[in-house]
């Protein structure tokens, strides 16, 4: 057994390290011609090529899935036309027991899935961000035209609202503007600074322009007469500091989509969103997902094991092929649109991630079952069929 499990496994490694090198590679060469319109004087071609490198293992963790699916037919299809399969079903293994050694094969390409999903993906996707903005001047994310947004609780009892109109590639800020409010939703103070960094929970601005508004500017504006006194004042400082949450990783948290970002990132984006009082369903839906991720792999090498089971007449490893990838493209769209559908309809983030696999899981393993035991269904369906026993 154990030495059949490692040809199976030499078998597929290599078929599914074939499909991902021919997948990423075809991939990466459109997202090239895509590019080839930025490249000039400033952006260069060796620039391009190394934003693409940079991309590398997010594609690959993409197409990880269908590839492994693809690759796993290949194998086992190529396995069955040369009737290796046979042999090994005429020993003694069941489709049941091959089925729990594709899982076991399984279990190495999950751990290397979490390892790219955890540590390879986020830290080389902060690293593209940050030379997106040092390249193309832009950063990608979620920004708006505006720059980026964030709320928090502020020192006067109120919410306090930070735009920030650009990240830097060293970690630091440029064009922040602060907004301070008051516990009834008045704003006593706006502040604007050209530069600030982030050093340990407190934001550090340069240059700063201060319009502080007084507190009684909003009953002085409703009795329609001149104030004695000027409601506003303004003040121009060389540096304020700035007891804030954000941290410099959780600026490069809102740069990054929820399901690049790490488990550990995701769960402290999470937990600032909360205590600020801001929507959490996308990063809680996408923290569903990076947890069911791995278990997607097995999926995929389940829904492979019936296809390349089924018997053709004449090779069949192209229309195996062929079946796989519309299952895995199909999977992938039903996967997608489970997304999209929960996010509106609110469902439970657990429903969302998990039930588009174990539907593709109990189909698949359903379908085997069916494929190991249809002659025996065939003669009880025959047996208990009214014209078997008028014949009798």
């Amino acid at each position: 057994m154990r030495t059949a499990r490692r040809y199976l496994a030499r078998e597929i490694y290599r078929s599914c390290a074939v499909v991902l090198l021919a997948l990423v590679g075809l991939f990466t060469f459109f997202a090239l011609i895509e590019e080839l319109d930025n490249v000039g004087s400033k952006f260069t071609l060796l620039n391009l090529f190394y934003l693409q490198a940079l991309q590398l293992p997010a594609r690959l963790y993409e197409l990880l899935p269908i590839g492994l699916l693809i690759g796993a037919i290949l194998a086992l299809a190529s396995l069955a036309q040369r009737n290796e399969l046979v042999i090994l079903r005429v020993s003694g293994v069941s489709g049941i027991k091959l089925l729990a050694m594709l899982w076991v094969i399984t279990v190495p390409w999950m751990i290397g899935a979490f390892v790219l999903s955890e540590v390879v993906t986020p830290a080389v996707e902060i690293r593209h961000s940050e030379a997106n903005l040092t390249l193309l001047g832009r950063a990608g994310g979620g920004r708006l035209n505006s720059g980026y947004w964030f709320k928090e609780e502020g020192s006067l009892g109120g919410d306090r609202i930070i735009n920030i109109s650009e990240l830097k590639a060293n970690g630091g800020v440029s064009g922040v503007t602060v907004y301070e409010f008051r516990p009834n939703q008045e704003l006593a103070r706006l502040s604007r600074a050209n530069d600030g960094y982030f050093d340990e929970g407190t934001l550090v601005l340069a240059d700063v322009s201060e319009t502080l508004i007084d507190d009684n500017a909003l009953m002085a504006l409703a009795n329609a007469q001149a104030p004695a006194t000027p409601l506003t004042r303004t003040e121009q400082v060389e540096s304020r500091e700035l007891t804030t949450t954000l941290t410099s990783e959780r600026l490069i948290a809102r740069i990054l989509t929820p399901e690049r970002m790490s488990i550990s990132v995701l769960l402290d984006y999470i937990d600032y969103l909360k205590s600020n009082h801001l929507q959490t369903e996308r990063q809680i839906v996408a923290l569903w997902r990076k947890i069911a991720y791995p278990f997607t792999l097995l999926v995929m090498m389940t829904i492979a094991a019936p296809v390349a089971f089924m018997q053709t007449r004449r090779g069949g490893v192209g229309g195996k092929v062929f079946i796989g990838i519309l299952l895995g493209v199909g999977f992938f769209m039903i996967n997608q649109l489970a997304l999209n559908v929960g996010m509106l309809g609110r469902w439970q983030p657990w429903v969302t991630a998990l039930v588009p696999n174990l539907a593709a899981l109990f189909l698949a393993f359903g379908s085997l079952v069916l494929m190991e035991n249809q002659h025996n269904m065939r003669r009880l369906f025959i047996s208990r069929w009214p014209w078997s026993k008028a014949a009798a």
